[in-house]
């Protein structure tokens, strides 16, 4: 039952940020879209193209980047 409970645990913080990470792409390549083409015509697909090459960056970027801004924090902290 233990293992079971770790592994989903685990899921449950991957899931989350592959959410957060998600969210957080969407937003900033939404924000750099407008502020480089605007709002014409062509602004969504030029949108939604930008935040899957960020999500394919940020997902991993999380990956790597929580466990160290965790520590940083416990420091702060202790």
């Amino acid at each position: 039952m233990l293992i079971n409970e770790y592994k989903a645990m685990k899921a449950q913080k991957l899931l989350f940020l592959l959410i957060l990470s998600g969210m957080m792409s969407f937003i900033v390549s939404g924000i750099s879209t407008f502020k480089v083409v605007g709002l014409n015509h062509h602004f969504l697909s030029l949108w939604v193209s930008a935040w899957i090459i960020a999500w394919i960056l940020a997902f991993p970027s999380v990956l790597i980047c929580a466990p160290i801004a965790q520590k940083l924090v416990d420091i702060v902290f202790k």
